[in-house]
């Protein structure tokens, strides 16, 4: 179907490539070269939901609390490299950014063994991260629980009155390998209770690409592909 959708935006395309060459001031043929680009011509700006909205989500909360450090583990290297403005950060992601950016500080690391002591963070971020623990998409080892997993070694390291920004897929229950899980939302507020730790904060994006700010984590225990974010606090 997409390739029909692109098939059918080519003549516009061509249309608008002779109209160029043709406008005062176009450079010689011999200067272009040919990348269709057909997918922007759109009434809106076109964005992925739950990406948008879980980074405005956990940037206001740690914007507020300004913590002295952030410790992020895996999160969308735009998004890490913005909080770095406004503390200082530790990313930490089996595939480091090799960049350098002021006071962003980049490791290699496994989520499944955090290289930080027993009670030690007071600020952590794990955004769209953990459904892909175990189904070896970015190299990780092969583990059916491994996003458990990932949820007991973030407890770990927690800090009394600590906060955990937390958001994966939620809905019903289902493995997309070796794409990414997708979770029961109250499974992980289970997980998280077994863990000695509260969710304090439930909000999430629903099929339809909507934010709800404070939501029940049972409402969207039906959805297809939906994002659920939770602050956890100990």
């Amino acid at each position: 179907m997409k390739s029909i959708r692109r098939l059918r935006r080519y003549p516009t395309y061509v249309v608008d490539l002779l109209r160029y060459l043709r406008s005062p001031g176009a450079e010689s043929w011999s200067s272009f070269s040919l990348r269709p680009m057909l997918e922007d011509k759109t009434a809106t700006t076109g964005f992925d939901a739950h990406y948008v909205y879980l980074g405005a989500w956990a940037f206001r909360q740690i914007v507020a609390n300004r913590p002295e450090r952030h410790v992020d583990i895996g999160a969308q290297i735009g998004w890490v490299t913005c909080l770095a403005s406004i503390t200082k950060v530790v990313f930490l992601d089996v595939r480091p950014f090799s960049g350098s950016v002021e006071d962003l500080e980049s490791r290699a690391g496994n989520i499944l063994a955090l290289p930080f002591a027993d009670l030690e963070l007071p600020s952590v971020s794990c955004l769209h991260v953990a459904e892909h623990i175990g189904l070896g998409r970015y190299g990780d080892a092969i583990d059916p629980l491994g996003t458990r997993k990932a949820v007991g070694e973030l407890a770990r390291v927690l800090a009394v009155g600590g906060r955990l920004y937390f958001a994966l897929p939620v809905g019903r229950p289902k493995v997309v390998f070796n794409a990414h899980r997708i979770h029961d939302p109250t499974t992980i507020l289970q997980w998280f209770g077994a863990e000695g730790l509260r969710v304090e904060e439930f909000a999430a994006v629903d099929d339809d690409g909507r934010f709800l700010r404070h939501a029940n984590p049972r409402d969207f225990r039906d959805q297809r592909y939906a994002c659920g974010m939770y602050l956890v606090r100990r």
